[in-house]
């Protein structure tokens, strides 16, 4: 089942967390701000939009890092229900793609609450000082593999490094829903 998360509210703070990452560390946000943004990306293992993304999502954040801003991903999908998305799979992916950011486990759903994420990949662009300027998608190829589709979400976020500001025009994302738990 596909999401489709809300336009971007800007000037929304960034909740803090702290969480465990594939990296065998405990992270907090604090610790993982850029000094000019910070990208928060809800994603997952097993979700194809995902998949799809994926090896441009660890190039766009190598690029983004030289322009001073951090990137962060969190899964927080019922790995009961769904587990290619356990922890151990999760640092599984991480080693094979070889992530140039942190991802964390969010096991108690509770950030992504915080966050009111809907989808995987769900992409949450911050200013320095962690107040939401994007919150579109990675690029207008989706699930195919257009590796020469426009860079929106890296375009946004080099504007938001420079400016504190993200465009006023964004797409959101599209993706699997964030599998929650049973209440």
């Amino acid at each position: 089942m596909a999401g489709v998360p809300p336009v971007c509210d800007f000037g929304w703070k960034a909740p803090d967390f702290t969480l465990p990452g594939t990296d065998g560390k405990t992270h907090s946000l604090a610790d993982l701000k850029g000094a000019n943004g910070t990208l928060i990306v809800f994603m997952c293992n097993h979700c194809p939009y995902v998949k799809a993304i994926l090896d441009k999502l660890v190039r766009d954040a190598a690029d983004l890092a030289r322009h001073g801003v951090a990137t962060v991903a969190i899964s927080a999908n019922d790995a009961a229900s769904y587990p290619e998305d356990s922890f151990e799979a999760m640092k599984r992916v991480a080693t094979e793609k070889a992530f140039p950011f942190p991802y964390l486990y969010d096991e108690s759903q509770e950030v992504a609450r915080a966050y009111e994420a809907v989808c995987t990949p769900d992409f949450f662009g911050f200013n320095a000082d962690l107040e939401l300027q994007y919150r579109g998608r990675l690029d207008a190829a989706g699930r195919s593999p257009d590796p020469n589709a426009p860079r929106e979400l890296f375009e946004a976020m080099v504007k938001i490094a420079e400016t504190g500001q993200g465009p006023r025009d964004q797409t959101a994302s599209v993706g699997c829903t964030i599998k929650w738990k049973a209440a």
